[in-house]
């Protein structure tokens, strides 16, 4: 599920060394924590957060294929 996230990530930054995803594992739920490149957070979140929203949406339809619930946090 993190290899998801990180082809989509990395293939909307420029700087491709700045970005580190964190993962943090619970019993029934994935928290994955996404450090970006200052100058790359407004491509990753997009107009009104339309991608963000979109790259979450993503994610939990993965993560319901494995009975799980995935939060996706963008840090600045």
């Amino acid at each position: 599920m993190k290899e998801i996230l990180e082809t989509i990530i990395l293939n909307l930054v420029d700087d491709k060394d700045a970005v580190e995803i964190n993962e943090v594992e619970g019993e029934k739920s994935i928290i994955f924590e996404i450090k970006v490149a200052e100058s790359d957070m407004g491509r990753v979140i997009g107009k009104q957060g339309r991608l963000a929203q979109s790259i979450r949406t993503v994610m939990k339809s993965v993560a319901g294929k494995e009975h799980k619930k995935v939060s996706v946090e963008f840090i600045g």
